[in-house]
């Protein structure tokens, strides 16, 4: 066809009137529009620390890192890289901190020339086993788990301590943990392991109890 459609002039002349219709990045910053997907961020307010989004991730773009020893309190680092991400919003959709704990934002420039700077981190505090020292979960995690169980969580000596500990009612040990799993040491902040162990051998009877019962 030698001439162009009518559309298509009429198009190239509201252009030279009103400018194309593309944005003028990079000379002015774009403004994505509200529901783009861009890049997942942690809020500090909200992210309890559990891990639900580096569970769901298909791209295995989060991760974690747990530090326990040193000086100072434990803590737990996530790690977000942001040039594996493909932004699929499954870490905002799994969060259990009401959706909050992860974010997808309209962030959408994460050119970078250095590809160590493509990540971002979170750290929250960590909660220790009285007994082996191993992590049990983020102080955040248990708060948020106790608040949610209410009354219940006084059947668990790990939620109900951590909790009078967040509330600053909670002691120092007065005992320290028995190599032999006493009795006592069932009131602790335990991992699953300890107070697994711990359980089986104070549940068994002493052997002359035993004797006496037969």
């Amino acid at each position: 066809m030698k001439y162009p459609k009518l559309r298509e002039a009429w198009e190239a002349c509201k252009a030279l009137v009103a400018g194309p219709y593309t944005s003028k990045f990079p000379a002015e910053p774009h403004v994505a529009h509200p529901n783009f997907r861009g890049q997942p961020k942690f809020s500090t307010d909200h992210c309890i620390g559990c891990l639900a989004c580096e569970n769901v991730c298909p791209a295995n773009a989060i991760g974690h890192e747990d530090c326990v020893e040193g000086e100072g309190p434990a803590m737990r680092v996530i790690f977000h890289y942001t040039d594996t991400c493909i932004f699929c919003g499954e870490c905002e959709a799994a969060c259990i901190a009401d959706h909050r704990g992860i974010q997808l934002s309209t962030d959408w420039d994460l050119a970078f020339f250095d590809r160590k700077t493509a990540f971002e981190t979170i750290e929250r505090e960590l909660e220790c086993c009285e007994v082996c020292g191993d992590p049990v979960a983020c102080k955040a995690h248990l708060q948020w788990i106790a608040k949610r169980l209410g009354e219940l969580a006084y059947s668990s000596p790990t939620l109900y301590l951590s909790h009078l500990k967040a509330l600053g009612l909670a002691e120092p040990p007065l005992v320290a943990p028995r190599k032999d799993g006493g009795r006592s040491d069932r009131v602790k902040i335990l991992c699953a392991r300890c107070r697994r162990e711990n359980t089986l051998t104070t549940s068994k009877a002493p052997e002359s109890h035993a004797g006496a019962a037969v």
